[in-house]
C-alpha cells in the first residue's frame, strides 16, 4: 500500500523548497555536502531495502521521517553526528547493541552515526524489519 505524496513546505532554514517528502531529504543529503549526507543516503537506501513499503515524511520543520503503520525512524543530522530515533526503540530486541542513544528513555531509542563510524547494514536492516512489525501488530494511535 503507497501512501500519496504530497506537496510540502520545508521549514527548514536551509530552504523553503516545495516539493514531495522524497525529494525533500534528497535536497537535504545534497545541502550537507559531506559525510552526514553520505551517511543519511546510506541509511535511507538500507531503510528501503529492509521495508520496500516504506512511506517517507518530512516533519518537524526539516526531519526526516521514515514509516510504515506509524513512524519507524527519524534521520536527524546535527553539526558532528547522524541521528537515527527509532519510536518504539525501547520495545525492540536490539542484540547488535546498535542503539547507543537515550537509552533510558521508555519509549525512543536512538543510533547516534560519528564521522568515520561504520554501520553493521544486516543488524540495521533487522532492527528496521522488527519496528516495522511492531508498528504492524500495534497500529499507532489516532487523535480524534
Amino acid at each position: 500500500m503507497k501512501k500519496a505524496m504530497t506537496t510540502k513546505k520545508s521549514g527548514s532554514k536551509e530552504g523553503a523548497a516545495a516539493g514531495t517528502p522524497s525529494q525533500l531529504i534528497d535536497t537535504r543529503i545534497k545541502e550537507l555536502g559531506d559525510w552526514r549526507g553520505e551517511m543519511l543516503a546510506r541509511v535511507r537506501a538500507l531503510i528501503k531495502q529492509a521495508d520496500p513499503e516504506v512511506v517517507e515524511e518530512w516533519k518537524w520543520r526539516g526531519v526526516p521521517v521514515w514509516e510504515h503503520a506509524g513512524i519507524i525512524c527519524t534521520g536527524e543530522t546535527y553539526k558532528a553526528v547522524v541521528k537515527l530515533t527509532f519510536a518504539k526503540g525501547a520495545s525492540l530486541d536490539d542484540p547488535s547493541r546498535l542503539f547507543n542513544s537515550s537509552l533510558e528513555g521508555n519509549t525512543r531509542r536512538a543510533i547516534d552515526i560519528h564521522e568515520g563510524d561504520k554501520i553493521d547494514e544486516k543488524a540495521f536492516k533487522t532492527l528496521v524489519r522488527a519496528a516495522v512489525t511492531l508498528n504492524v501488530s500495534k497500529p499507532a494511535r489516532r487523535k480524534t
